[in-house]
């Protein structure tokens, strides 16, 4: 699996999955439960990951989403 988006950003991340989803590809959200434990103060951000064959792909439908 290879990240394409980290963030703390809980609306900029369904974006981003639903931009993914759109594409076709299909996405993984790791460090949910790590994020939801520490009690969202940002300490941990979330990845969205892909499979690796996916990678340019997804790059390119997030293009638009800005990184942070």
């Amino acid at each position: 699996m290879e990240e394409v988006l980290r963030t703390n950003d809980p609306v900029k991340l369904s974006y981003a999955q639903h931009l993914l989803s759109e594409a076709g590809i299909e996405g993984f959200v790791a460090d949910q439960h790590i994020s939801a434990i520490e009690g969202n103060i940002g300490a941990f951000p979330r990845r969205l990951m892909v499979r690796a064959p996916d990678l340019a792909k997804a790059r390119l439908a997030l293009s638009g989403v800005e990184q942070g």
